[in-house]
């Protein structure tokens, strides 16, 4: 784990050392003991760069070399889906616009106590208001379990859909049909808890209450032995179009 956080954050620090004045760009000393990734699933919100204070943890480089205006887009995870290291305590956690027009205008802002040695995933989410200019975010800490076996996969669900009800998630192994229920039903801004499974190819399902009917589908999604991941579902609930970037969607991410 050591040296995973070393990685990440070396590698955080590469990403913004061209970046402007308030960019992290220290190379050395101790590793921060808290570790935190940024999610941009507000739908239809503008690409961002994401603050801790006035601190900027992301950006994007762009082909000069210069910070591009892109920043972290709807979809998207800061800092190519690495965890950023950052000191333990109290923080005002934003994203703000990139582009040049309204740049730097903070359009969602969390504020959030991160812990020494835990992790955290803080996520853009609902739906942009154009007028305010202003998008809803949360956090929640990923509390990889302390007894880990490495023969086995761990997965988690995380519901960023604002207009959504409470969705528990199964998988069906594809090989054996096997079905398993990744805990209990999550709510809007919450997180369920890692669940063990073993690795293979899934199919991903979320319901609502005891409804047969699928809420969101995916398929052919591998979970490898000894990694951990969170599905997280995004987007608009009453969109029904299989193409649409703001339908429906489970996101898997590797937290491990």
């Amino acid at each position: 784990m050591t040296n995973y956080r070393a990685f990440a954050a070396l590698l955080g620090a590469a990403l913004l050392s061209s970046c402007d004045k308030d960019a992290v760009q220290q190379l050395t000393g101790p590793v921060p003991g808290a570790q935190i990734k940024f999610f941009n699933f507000g739908v239809n919100a503008p690409g961002v760069n994401f603050y801790a204070n006035d601190r900027k943890i992301t950006a994007v480089l762009s082909a000069t070399g210069t910070e591009s205006t892109t920043g972290t887009v709807y979809g998207g995870v800061g800092a190519s889906g690495f965890y950023a290291a950052i000191d333990p305590g109290q923080y005002t956690l934003t994203g703000k616009i990139a582009a040049t027009v309204d740049k730097d205008l903070a359009i969602s802002t969390v504020t959030s106590t991160l812990e020494d040695g835990k992790f955290y995933s803080f996520y853009m989410s609902g739906f942009y208001n154009t007028t305010a200019k202003t998008v809803e975010g949360f956090v929640v800490e990923d509390p990889v379990p302390a007894a880990f076996d490495f023969t086995q996969a761990y997965v988690r669900f995380v519901n960023a859909i604002s207009n959504s009800s409470p969705m528990t998630l199964s998988i069906r192994n594809t090989a054996t049909s096997a079905d398993i229920v990744i805990g209990t039903a999550v709510a809007y801004k919450s997180a369920g808890a890692f669940v063990a499974v073993p690795p293979a190819v899934y199919d991903l399902t979320t319901r609502v209450g005891t409804s047969t009917t699928a809420a969101i589908t995916r398929t052919a999604v591998s979970f490898s032995a000894g990694r951990v991941y969170t599905i997280t579902a995004r987007g608009d609930m009453t969109i029904t179009s299989t193409t649409a970037t703001n339908r429906p969607f489970l996101d898997n991410t590797t937290n491990r």
